[in-house]
């Protein structure tokens, strides 16, 4: 939502005193390609009022303030007029970032992941308890359609096999490709398994930046659930799918067609030759996940609307990536110890 201009009129100064009233005031650090979405979303949202961009490149901070006719800011400015704020830099900003404004007593919404170590992750959820502001972590896939279609039919899975690989692209390489990519896997992981984290054995290879461009991590879970997580940043094409299976039956997602099978016994037309199973065959349209992110920010903290992602689960998150990366570093040591690796792979010119 864009501020009315103010005018002469009193019934014009009320009109904009009771959009500020229903509205959160929200502030955009960063102005990159996760920011300029976040933008958007808050300048197209009823509930919300985009009160300025922030960015440490001015000129890019400018052009999304255009984009969103916002002004540019500097970070005391945005801080000193915001409600909430919405933090997409780097990652290893995002304590710095986060800290003060929590301290400051103002909402918070941090892309994942939420902090670069365990250590600033634990302090962040700590501030956020003592606080009492909202804290979410942006876990996207928590708000789209796939989450809602899987959770909703199978709840007690067995076995995960998660892929999510894309051509490479520069965006995300300040970090493995564990936390740019596979930890929206794992984040979706944990939320289909209530049950801790037993073990976990992962390995990977730096290719084409200076951290790990491919992964793949074998989670083992307390209650015997097992899921296998590979992602890659290098690859020829784009490819996100899902396959489960437990008691409930047999489930195969494909996020990019947007299309969920599922072989079970409650839903869907008989098939036959399984001995009484069914097929259900499911599709969905397009759904604006972080609109519908941006709306429960809202509905958090102008409604006190549960969290769906806040400090806990963004803390789970990051200490399964970190587990990840450490089993991956381990792996790599004994793969160069044997003289398997011989050191980082440059790619053809």
């Amino acid at each position: 939502m864009h501020a009315p201009a103010l005018g002469d009129k009193g019934g014009r100064r009320l009109a904009v005193e009771e959009v500020r009233v229903r509205a959160v005031r929200i502030g955009i650090v960063g102005a990159g390609h996760f920011g300029r979405f976040h933008a958007l979303k808050v300048a197209a949202s009823p509930r919300a009022f985009l009160i300025g961009i922030c960015d440490r490149d001015p000129s890019r901070a400018a052009a999304v303030g255009r984009e969103v006719k916002a002004p540019v800011l500097s970070w005391p400015e945005l801080l000193a007029g915001a409600d909430a704020v919405v933090i997409a830099t780097p990652a290893e900003s995002h304590f710095a970032y986060a800290s003060e404004a929590l301290r400051a007593g103002r909402h918070v919404l941090v892309e994942k992941p939420m902090a670069s170590t365990l250590e600033e992750a634990q302090a962040l959820a700590a501030l956020a308890q003592e606080s009492g502001r909202i804290f979410q972590v942006g876990h996207l896939l928590r708000y789209s359609a796939e989450h809602q279609a899987i959770s909703s039919r199978l709840a007690r899975p067995v076995y995960i096999e998660c892929v999510r690989v894309a051509p490479f692209k520069p965006r995300g390489t300040d970090v493995s490709v564990v936390l740019d990519l596979m930890i929206h896997d794992i984040d979706l992981v944990l939320a289909l398994v209530d049950s801790p984290i037993s073990a976990v054995d992962a390995v990977g290879a730096t290719v084409a930046s200076d951290h790990e461009d491919i992964a793949n991590a074998r989670l083992h879970f307390a209650n015997g659930c097992v899921a296998t997580i590979t992602a890659s940043r290098i690859s020829l094409k784009t490819e996100r799918k899902m396959r489960l299976f437990s008691e409930e039956g047999y489930m195969s997602v494909d996020f990019v067609q947007r299309k969920l099978v599922m072989i079970g016994r409650e839903r869907g037309v008989p098939l036959p030759g399984t001995g009484g199973g069914r097929l259900e065959e499911v599709s969905w349209k397009d759904h604006d996940a972080m609109a519908a992110e941006h709306a429960a920010f809202a509905a958090a903290i102008l409604d006190s609307a549960p969290v769906l992602v806040d400090a806990t689960a963004g803390l789970r998150a990051l200490a399964a990536a970190l587990a990840v990366s450490a089993s991956m570093q381990a792996n790599r040591a004994r793969a160069e110890a044997s003289g398997l690796l011989r050191g980082r792979i440059t790619p053809p010119a």
